[in-house]
């Protein structure tokens, strides 16, 4: 009796025992990567739940709030689910402030009113080459209204959005390339221009050839150099709206067209030029030309009450544009859905009043003491996110009628986007489903697991100065990250 009494003691601590290491294999998983070396002097906030308690698992400064990079649109993408629904579709409207005679002569001016749509004539929704195919199609909507020749002017506005700079906290470094790109009232093209330079041998100056669309009076410095590198080392600076512009960098030698991307000064003004030269193409004339709104105060009295809509453009969905937004980490996306809800809600679509509406809908739903957000797609430095914002929100949206449609924007690890190569091989491959972000110096990933044990959990790590490349702590974070797939 006693030897059985022991054995069934024996194994009671046994099974205890294995529970407790089971229990505890995320933190130490997590114990060992603070402790590494190259986390001395980093900021560290991690937390991971289980979303059928609520209970948190393991965790590290959880209420830490540091700059998160783009894991930021998680917050933006998930408010306008939430706020604008997932089949909100923003439009582009165009219309008239005079009459179309029997000869077809509009005697008046022909508006482009923005909507802060960010899909039109984007690389996302549109095979290349025919992205601003749009164009034919605004032609051929006018044409059939019978306008033969335009008396007045073509402008674009795209006013409601205001016309600021950048978000505050935006890096010199990313002004002026593709990725920081702002957002306006009219976007296309995916705010981009193609500059493409043409090297020569190891050492010397590059030649830049061509920028498309070509942009009036655009300028670049040019301080690029061709040398023995594999890929693309330059970069392209420049303010909002400035012509003069800068290229610094390193190029590929001896190519004959090397394509870099940058933002477009103006979307504004160039969907007005661009317009204007379909309009010329078909036949049609405007004889005041094309203007935008910021540039000329005599349309800012204009009334649209008083003018006749004559075509309204659709642009994606949310759902579809979140899409992108997570699995690519398109900034301009992330923006522009964050302006969405402010012009929605107020008629003011500029980020300080965007913002000012999602903080709303967050205090009503999570704890956000602490929480600083400066932009929706997370360039900002000023952004200061805790794990546990990123719990709480994902833990809010998992029971959200929107849940499916959100976790379909994230990316799969091992898999898809720009989690395809995070965890390749290991446990974590399959079975985490998150938003990544990355900038010089930050590190973060957020989103839900489901571990090999059928546990679902929700979880966030972000690190700020670690003394290793971006890769290298990848390494380390994909050990946390495996101990949450096998829990």
């Amino acid at each position: 009796m006693k030897t059985m009494q022991n054995y069934i003691l024996f194994l009671f601590f046994l099974v205890l025992n294995i529970n407790i290491e089971a229990q505890n294999s995320i933190q130490q998983a997590l114990s060992n990567f603070v402790k590494d070396p190259v986390n001395r002097s980093a900021a560290i906030s991690f937390q991971v739940i289980n979303l059928e308690n609520g209970k948190e698992i393991a965790a590290y400064q959880p209420n830490l709030a540091i700059t998160s990079a783009s894991t930021t649109k998680l917050f933006s993408t998930a408010a306008a689910f939430e706020l604008l629904g997932a089949q909100h579709r923003p439009s582009t409207r165009i219309y008239i402030d005079g009459k179309i005679n029997e000869d077809g002569i509009l005697k008046g001016n022909l508006f482009i009113r923005g909507g802060g749509d960010v899909s039109l004539g984007s690389k996302y929704f549109s095979d290349q080459g025919t992205e601003l195919d749009f164009l034919t199609s605004w032609v051929d909507s006018l044409k059939k209204l019978g306008i033969k020749f335009i008396e007045g002017s073509l402008i674009a506005d795209g006013s409601e959005f205001g016309y600021s700079g950048v978000p505050d906290g935006w890096d010199w470094n990313d002004i002026g390339n593709y990725y920081g790109a702002p957002a306006r009232g009219l976007n296309f093209y995916d705010n981009l221009v193609k500059v493409n330079f043409k090297t020569f041998s190891p050492g010397s100056k590059s030649a830049i050839v061509s920028v498309y669309p070509e942009v009036p009076g655009l300028h670049y410095k040019n301080n690029v150099y061709a040398a023995s590198v594999s890929g693309d080392n330059s970069y392209l600076y420049g303010a909002p709206f400035s012509l003069d512009r800068s290229a610094e960098g390193k190029l590929p030698a001896n190519q004959s067209s090397f394509e870099v991307k940058g933002s477009m000064p103006d979307p504004e003004f160039q969907l007005a030029l661009e317009l204007f030269k379909a309009l010329a193409k078909a036949g049609i004339q405007v004889e005041d030309g094309y203007k935008g709104v910021r540039t000329n105060s005599t349309f800012s009295n204009r009334d649209y009450t008083k003018m006749t809509l004559v075509m309204e453009h659709f642009g994606k969905t949310v759902e579809e544009v979140a899409y992108w937004t997570n699995l690519k980490s398109v900034n301009l996306f992330a923006e522009g859905l964050l302006n969405q809800i402010g012009f929605h809600f107020t008629g003011d679509g500029r980020t300080t009043s965007s913002l000012t509406q999602i903080e709303k809908f967050l205090q009503k739903n999570i704890d956000t003491k602490g929480l600083v957000l400066q932009d929706g797609s997370g360039l900002s430095r000023s952004n200061a996110i805790s794990a546990t914002h990123f719990t709480s929100l994902l833990t809010y949206m998992s029971k959200s009628t929107n849940a499916e449609a959100f976790k379909r924007t994230l990316p799969i690890a091992g898999v898809s986007g720009t989690l395809r190569n995070l965890c390749k091989g290991q446990a974590g491959e399959g079975k985490i489903i998150a938003k990544s972000g990355t900038i010089n110096g930050v590190k973060s990933y957020a989103g839900y697991v489901e571990s090999s044990t059928g546990k679902k959990l929700a979880f966030a790590i972000t690190v700020n100065n670690f003394t290793c490349s971006s890769t290298q702590i990848v390494d380390r974070m994909e050990k946390v990250l495996n101990a949450m797939a096998q829990y």
